[in-house]
């Protein structure tokens, strides 16, 4: 299994929580710079496509990146924070020709100040008709950052409901 993790602003996959997706396949981990990549979304595309990409997670701006990459690559999605309603830096949202993808589970902290998750709780409610299968976790005393036991505990129960979806 091919795990493409897209990181958040001036941010990377930390070598433990590496480890922990290593444990469910191989992981491609690009390193993005946002800031002057407005295309990256269209970036991360390509460099994949001809990559077999099973599943997309991301953090922040790589979780709003990752919501539209999934929806390409037609697989399912865990998006911690994901910066959809608003971002810090411009990034121009690819035409794709899939509005959905199988699974998207969310992680919003209540407690994130960067990306609140009011905002993106009203951009999913707007996409709800092409998504019948989301999962939102709410994690109450969460803030932007996510230490790696949240991270684990995510993660485990992402594939267990992969393996619970699939094997109905």
């Amino acid at each position: 299994m091919n795990i493409l993790y897209i990181h958040g602003l001036n941010g990377s996959l930390s070598p433990e929580k590496r480890l922990v997706l290593e444990a469910y396949g191989h992981v491609f981990a690009p390193s993005i710079d946002y800031e002057n990549a407005s295309h990256s979304i269209s970036d991360i595309i390509n460099v994949y496509q001809d990559k077999t990409v099973n599943i997309v997670m991301g953090s922040s701006m790589g979780g709003g990146a990752g919501y539209y990459v999934s929806n390409h690559f037609q697989c399912p999605a865990l998006l911690f924070n994901p910066a959809l309603a608003k971002r810090p830096v411009v990034q121009h949202i690819t035409d794709i020709e899939y509005k959905t993808s199988p699974i998207k589970q969310f992680v919003l902290g209540s407690e994130d100040t960067v990306v609140f998750a009011k905002d993106t709780l009203q951009f999913l409610a707007s996409t709800i008709p092409f998504h019948p299968n989301y999962y939102i976790h709410l994690r109450n005393h969460l803030a932007h950052r996510i230490p790696l036991a949240v991270f684990k505990a995510e993660v485990e129960v992402f594939f267990d409901t992969l393996d619970r979806v699939n094997n109905n």
